[in-house]
């Protein structure tokens, strides 16, 4: 049962909109030690950086112009979310456009995280070696700030 509930945070990690924000809470909530949920949820919602960053531009590109509805639909949302998260976080940090992805990664509010900010990376053509690296942060960030949250610490905090 426990290399199941592993799986499960690590799966569930890696999902769009998602990611470690739903799979830290899951993992705590499975009783799986918090450093391990953690240390899980990181690499399941790291391991499609790379991959979304170097094919996903491609892909929703060619799908957008199929004849296939739902796909179709699906590409053009997805490019449309990309290219606005893109522009949102050009117009807001200016020159400082690695620290903003950092940010927008690594605050864990919906509509943000590792998919759509290496999407936006993407869509800009940000350099890949930075964006990745920025992603990695956020990343890093979001999930502790997930961990504090899934274990009441903020709760005791601000109590």
């Amino acid at each position: 049962m426990f290399i199941f509930n592993c799986l499960i945070v690590f799966l569930i990690s890696m999902f769009p909109l998602v990611e470690l924000r739903g799979a830290i809470p899951i993992g705590v909530g499975l009783g799986l030690p918090e450093v391990l949920t953690l240390i899980i949820a990181i690499f399941g919602n790291l391991l499609p950086v790379p991959f979304i960053y170097l094919f996903a531009r491609r892909f929703l590109n060619w799908g957008a112009k199929q004849k296939i509805k739902p796909l179709r639909k699906f590409c053009n949302f997805c490019l449309k979310k990309g290219e606005k998260a893109g522009k949102k976080l050009q117009d807001s940090t200016g020159e400082s456009l690695y620290f903003g992805l950092f940010l927008f990664v690594g605050i864990p509010i919906p509509g943000t995280g590792a998919w759509t900010g290496t999407l936006a990376a993407s869509l800009l053509d940000l350099n890949f070696k930075k964006s990745i690296i920025a992603v990695m942060a956020g990343v890093l960030l979001a999930g502790l700030i997930m961990l504090l949250i899934s274990l009441g610490l903020f709760n005791i905090i601000f109590a």
